[in-house]
């Protein structure tokens, strides 16, 4: 009889066991799904639900940053639900246009925008017909570090860096327009390494390379990853590269940081190279309300990890390396706060 009472007894307390085990559980389950669900019904994804997001490109479709644009924009849509998204091509005045119209847009949370960077240098010259300041954007983020490539037609009379500076006549180089990150590359380049570049401003997107072919100028200055295509189908020599190290890919091809320059040119050198580390990169205006920030800026995380994003990137041989928010408007405001020196040799430079 003692037997069985001392079984029952047994009994009943595994059972007690397993009911705390299986409350222990639900509750554990319960905490982890609090927070999914706070964040699904959050107001401010509520927000946008059946709203429009305008994503401004600065320049004509077809072009990297409009290939870009194109690629973030579909997958931040899938992540914030409910919202659509929209590109708005908006070209003119090397990018600046678009960039004013991003940052004078209100600031909602429904408008964002991409731009490059030679508006870093425009903005540090004080060119006119700017209305933006980089520093007061609201950042997002940036996709990919730019390292960018000096490249010459297939059939252009100087295929290496010897021959272009050894070159006395003009050499003339295709960019999308003043201002724009190719023109005002094209000029410092020149006075860095004392070669005769002349930048030729008006080819939007593709057309610089159509350019080319075209045998109107010699080459240009582009990022890298946009035009591996056309460098390796066409056979176009890469003369230099620009970057803070060299590309496995391109073999021998020297870097610009790591030739041998006058004192001007390698303060030249290393400002060119410093902007490189912040290609392809978002802003919404100014003063956006930081909940709505916050969602564009988890959108935008989201999608640049998205496991279909990167696929499709690497199938367009589109390179993504980005950073988010905070840590790109510090690296934007260090960029723009160049000292005194490097601000004089910037406006003798651009404004000759």
């Amino acid at each position: 009889m003692c037997q069985k009472n001392m079984d029952k007894s047994i009994i009943r307390r595994e059972n007690m066991k397993r009911k705390m085990r299986l409350s222990a559980i639900v509750v554990a389950t319960l905490f982890l799904l609090i927070p999914l669900t706070l964040f699904a019904a959050s107001p401010e994804y509520d927000y946008y639900k059946g709203k429009v997001i305008t994503y401004i490109v600065a320049t004509k479709p077809g072009g990297g940053y409009d290939a870009y644009a194109r690629l973030i924009g579909k997958y931040m849509e899938k992540h914030i639900p409910g919202s659509t998204l929209i590109i708005k091509n908006v070209p003119g005045a090397g990018h600046i246009i678009g960039a004013n119209e991003t940052f004078m847009a209100k600031p909602d949370g429904l408008t964002i925008g991409t731009f490059n960077t030679g508006l870093i240098y425009n903005q540090i010259v004080g060119l006119e017909g700017i209305k933006f300041d980089l520093a007061k954007y609201s950042w997002i983020g940036k996709a990919s570090n730019e390292q960018r490539v000096m490249f010459v037609r297939p059939n252009s009379p100087l295929k290496t860096l010897k021959e272009f500076m050894e070159f006395k006549g003009e050499i003339k180089m295709a960019s999308s327009g003043v201002g724009s990150a190719a023109y005002t590359e094209t000029l410092l380049l020149a006075k860095a390494l004392d070669i005769n570049l002349k930048a030729i401003p008006g080819y939007q997107g593709r057309e610089g390379e159509m350019a080319m072919l075209r045998g109107e100028v010699i080459g240009q200055i582009a990022s890298y990853a946009p035009v591996v295509a056309f460098i390796n189908t066409e056979k176009c020599p890469v003369v230099l590269q620009i970057g803070a190290k060299k590309l496995k890919e391109l073999g021998n091809v020297p870097l610009l940081i790591e030739l041998k320059m006058s004192e001007k040119g390698k303060k030249i050198g290393d400002l060119m190279t410093a902007t490189i580390e912040l290609g392809r990169f978002t802003a919404a205006p100014p003063n956006t309300r930081p909940e709505r920030l916050a969602v564009l800026r988890e959108a935008y995380k989201k999608a640049l990890s998205d496991p279909n994003l990167l696929k499709e990137a690497e199938k367009m041989k589109m390179d993504i390396d980005p950073l988010i928010g905070e840590e790109v408007a510090q690296l934007i405001k260090e960029a723009v706060m160049q000292p005194a020196d490097n601000v004089a040799l910037l406006k003798q430079i651009v404004k000759e």
